[in-house]
């Protein structure tokens, strides 16, 4: 395949909401520009970038994909982005990568929750944005309504450079506002336009939103307000130069119109992403982080050692490891070796390979800005920098947040228990945004994720790519138990036997200790009641049996122990006496001492619409929640709120039919409460049930 000088390639984002059509708009760019001989269709199963198994049966996105097409003598690499909350952090592990993000919108919906979760992400990351007017041909479509819904909740800085000639059923083409062209088409997915007259009822609207978008380019740039004021007017190329710089510079935001799914507006929507969108040497620097570890810079330097990082890994059980790499300096080519910085590593890379959504060509090298796949790479993963330095700055990985569901996994058979953890490793290798760990309170393996659909999926993947079959089930709540009395007891062991026997006793005090303060143990002990030596012994009776709880076996924190008198018996005590008479007074300080469940409460944020606030907080108010808080960003509301996370268990499909699946949450523990005393004897009865089911 050719390689593409750093100023001929454009790496595109194509992000949004679910179900706007970024999938079938790439699969309109690989047609119209020759890379496929059809338009593939979502709903056939037919389109380069939706390839896995998953995404095929579902018809979402659930990986980004990437894929190129060349037009005209241009390389626009696109990465296809999924649009679903739960897989939606994938989007922004792409903004790094990319010098512009297309944001797809629907024309009947307008902005949507995920449209503002990706513009905030192209924000975070600096990165120059055009906006996608789609389904123009849908009924309902709107034009002005999606324009006031960009405008009122995206930017004011959004300006259609495009108009339609007609919506819904009779939507026929596109007003190219740049080149004052009227381009009809026969929607019959061809793709091919015919430049008509512009039609004499919309001649008004178009001179008049033409003269305002050359008065806002112009308007940007003093040379272009001379020229303005010089000649009452700017040239195509002036406005296109303008437009350019403009949307390098974040304060302007052209708005296209297609009927994707038709065909419609590819070619000229192509055309303006190589004449419009920034080289990766127009590129603002990307965040790294020095030997100090502190943020710095990392700039685009074309003329350089080569150095990368890795954005995405793809893990295959035939393949292993792909990773799609993203070029930051000099020439990287095929069968080099370099440095991965962080892992202190030598990589030797192989054949690169350009990849076309499941299918890939060798590459000879690639050039400064330019994005490709590197197959087996042993020890370097998402977020690496490869380097041919063997120090240097290293690429800030970008932060997931904290997953808002987590799921307890168990082997379906003894066999998959030993292949769990490899196998989940490797699925996350391909999806940083998930977390697995071993709960060390309840023993259970723990899955979590942004949502019950990306554990499912997770969970398919597990099955189908490496033949381990989980069961999913809601994890342990991992209570705890604590006193809020005190209590003054003594802990006597005595036993004879022929022989020596064992004699150990303490006496204590126990009291409560501020939360999350753990356990607190102080030595009061004068004049040797217990020798030195066996003091340890009596703290760790106390841990010991303190983990193995009183009311329902939950471990006992945040209770302070004095120990500040007790005997002993010159032959007959020992170590283990002491530590069994340790344990002995725990259980008699408990039965005094009023102890109570602890339950976790967590942070909760959850983002819906509007309309649909009044029955979030009813629901939270039943869930015994305490609301912290509520904000409204564009369309969306934000409930900030305080959830025990034994109601939290079964939110995400409570919270997805209450919203019509536009809703979404987070949330992390925040502390934990006293459980109240109505609920503290079933949660009792139901830990013995389990502890005796789990003894047969």
């Amino acid at each position: 395949m050719k390689v593409f000088d750093s100023e001929k390639i454009r790496n595109i984002a194509v992000v949004g909401h679910g179900d706007t059509g970024k999938t079938t708009l790439v699969s309109a760019f690989l047609y119209t520009s020759g890379e496929v001989n059809r338009l593939g269709k979502v709903e056939d199963g037919t389109t380069v970038t939706d390839y896995d198994e998953d995404e095929i049966e579902r018809k979402i996105t659930i990986n980004t994909s990437l894929a190129y097409c060349q037009w005209k003598d241009y390389k626009i690499n696109l990465l296809d982005t999924p649009g679903y909350r739960a897989f939606i952090f994938d989007a922004k592990s792409s903004m790094p990568a990319v010098e512009t993000a297309l944001v797809v919108v629907d024309a009947v919906s307008g902005v949507e929750v995920q449209t503002e979760l990706v513009w905030s992400f192209a924000e975070e990351f600096n990165v120059p944005r055009i906006v996608v007017i789609n389904k123009l041909d849908r009924d309902n479509a709107s034009f002005k309504r999606t324009v006031d819904s960009l405008q009122g909740t995206l930017a004011r800085e959004i300006v259609p450079v495009q108009l339609p000639i007609g919506e819904e059923k009779e939507f026929q083409g596109i007003i190219d506002l740049i080149t004052n062209k009227a381009l009809y088409y026969e929607l019959d997915g061809k793709g091919i336009p015919k430049e008509k007259d512009i039609p004499a009822d919309m001649q008004d609207e178009v001179a008049a939103r033409r003269e305002d978008l050359i008065e806002m380019i112009a308007e940007s740039d003093d040379s272009l307000m001379e020229k303005f004021f010089e000649e009452g007017t700017l040239s195509d190329e002036d406005l296109l130069a303008g437009m350019a710089k403009s949307i390098k510079a974040g304060t302007f935001y052209p708005a296209f119109c297609t009927a994707a799914s038709r065909n419609a507006g590819i070619a000229t929507l192509l055309n303006a992403i190589t004449s419009l969108c920034p080289n990766p040497l127009e590129r603002v620097a990307v965040t790294g982080v020095n030997a100090s570890g502190e943020d710095t810079e990392i700039n685009v330097v074309p003329n350089g050692k080569p150095l990368a990082f890795v954005f995405k890994t793809l893990a295959d059980p035939f393949a292993g490891r792909i990773s799609l790499i993203k070029s930051l300096a000099g020439t990287i080519k095929s069968d080099s070796t370099l440095r991965n910085l962080g892992k202190r590593a030598d990589e030797r890379l192989g054949s690169l390979q350009a990849f076309q959504g499941k299918s890939h060509e060798a590459l000879s090298e690639i050039n400064t800005g330019d994005i490709c796949g590197v197959l087996k790479l042993k020890e370097t993963v998402t977020g690496d920098t490869l380097s041919d330095e063997k120090e240097g700055t290293l690429f800030k990985p970008v932060e997931y947040p904290v997953p808002s569901i987590s799921f307890a996994i168990e082997p379906a058979t003894r066999g998959d228990e030993d292949k769990i953890g490899q196998s989940v490793t490797r699925i996350m290798e391909e999806d940083p945004s998930l977390q697995f760990r071993r709960d060390p309170q309840t023993k259970e393996f723990i899955l979590a994720g942004s949502g019950q659909l990306h554990i499912e999926v997770s969970v398919g993947k597990l099955k189908r790519k490496y033949g381990v079959e989980v069961l999913l089930k809601p994890p342990k709540v991992p209570y705890r138990e604590t006193i809020t009395g005190v209590a003054d007891v003594q802990g006597r062991h005595k036993k004879q036997s022929g022989g020596h026997g064992q004699f150990g006793d303490c006496r204590i005090r126990m009291e409560p200790a501020e939360r999350s303060a753990g356990f607190q143990f102080v030595d009061e002990i004068f004049g040797g009641a217990i020798p030195r030596q066996y003091i340890p012994a009596v703290e760790k009776g106390i841990i010991e049996t303190a983990e193995r709880g009183y009311l329902a076996g939950f471990p006992v924190v945040d209770f302070k122990v004095t120990l500040y008198d007790g005997s002993y018996h010159d032959v007959d005590s020992s170590e283990m006496a002491f530590k069994i008479a340790g344990g002995v007074a725990f259980k008699k300080g408990m039965e005094q001492a009023k102890p109570v469940l602890l339950e976790p409460t967590m942070n909760v944020e959850i983002y819906a619409p509007e309309e649909n606030a009044g029955d979030i907080m009813g629901d939270l108010n039943s869930r015994r929640g305490r609301i912290q808080g509520m904000d409204v960003k564009g369309n969306t509301q934000v409930v900030r709120a305080q959830v025990p996370m034994a109601e939290m268990l079964n939110y995400d499909s409570s919270l997805t039919s209450m919203t019509g699946g536009r809703g979404s949450f987070q949330m992390e523990l925040s502390h934990y409460d006293i459980v109240p005393a109505h609920l503290t004897e079933k949660i009792i009865e139901k830990a013995k049930q389990e502890a005796e089911e789990e003894s047969k």
